[in-house]
């Protein structure tokens, strides 16, 4: 007997994540994202050595020179160099992202797996706290929590981590429900095994996916409220490099040196749009219904 019907496509051989891949690269939209996703992260993890200039050392002497050879960026109305600040203030934006994007991970996951897997009044009371926090704009919800506890950039991972919540608890609960009801769970139950031995040997593993999705837009999201947050002075404090914080210090000189404050906004623009375009991809070569 043949292996394979002659007619088969080679396709149908390959694993869902090698299909996956397949779809992934054929995505140009994402590959794109994926490579300037990975040039934010070197310029982060290296920024130490990649720097030129100390981002917080002054000199008055050059105080809002424009871009040189010395200076690429220009320099901002203390004399620092933009291109190390930018440098610096990317670290901050991609370490807040992830961090916040984390803390939402856990906490939402673990209340929308509750919630999901065993349904009832935990479901009910679960779903309806979430749909308090979703009746808050998220930002005005994050400036309210960084009001509270006061500014810096580790309250603002705080905030970002809390208002993304309800978000990843609403995906991994309707995740998790349409887990629930396949055929492979009911038959671990029928074998005796313990709730916490489901949830993390079958439901959390095949409801991964959305959370995956979720998690890379939602980092796009957290350095745009950041961001914004350090634009109000409620983030990053003086002299920290943070691109928001950078962008609101040069909002005054938009007519005579408009280098301060466009290159910041450009870089948020570019990271955001990098997570966006990733995100977007994911979510297209996990979709079992695109081509390839």
């Amino acid at each position: 007997m043949m292996s394979q019907e002659a007619g088969e496509p080679a396709y149908e051989r390959r694993s869902p994540w090698m299909l996956m891949i397949q779809r992934f690269k054929k995505n140009k939209r994402a590959t794109v994202g994926l490579w300037m996703v990975l040039i934010f992260v070197f310029v982060a993890i290296f920024a130490r050595w990649l720097a030129p200039y100390d981002p917080i050392a002054q000199n008055m002497q050059i105080i809002l020179n424009a871009p040189s050879l010395s200076h690429p960026f220009g320099t901002d109305e203390y004399g620092r160099d933009i291109l190390s600040r930018v440098i610096y203030g990317a670290q901050i934006s991609l370490m807040v992202g992830v961090v916040g994007v984390l803390i939402s991970i856990v906490f939402g996951v673990a209340l929308g797996t509750v919630s999901g897997y065993f349904g009832g009044k935990a479901d009910i009371l679960i779903m309806r706290i979430m749909d308090v926090f979703m009746a808050f704009p998220s930002f005005l919800l994050a400036l309210a929590i960084v009001s509270v506890l006061g500014p810096g950039m580790v309250n603002v991972m705080i905030a970002i981590g809390i208002f993304s919540i309800p978000a990843f608890a609403r995906i991994s609960r309707s995740s998790v429900m349409s887990v629930n009801s396949k055929e492979y769970i009911e038959a671990a139950k029928s074998m005796g095994s313990g709730h916490m031995r489901i949830i993390f040997k079958h439901v959390i593993p095949n409801s991964i996916a959305p959370i995956i999705v979720l998690s890379t837009m939602r980092i796009a999201t957290a350095i745009l409220t950041a961001s914004g947050l350090s634009f109000l002075g409620m983030g990053a404090q003086p002299p920290t490099p943070e691109l928001g914080a950078m962008l609101s210090s040069g909002r005054d000189y938009l007519r005579s040196d408009p280098y301060v404050s466009t290159i910041p906004g450009l870089a948020i623009m570019f990271m955001v749009l990098a997570f966006n375009m990733l995100g977007d991809g994911i979510r297209d070569a996990l979709d079992p219904k695109m081509k390839l």
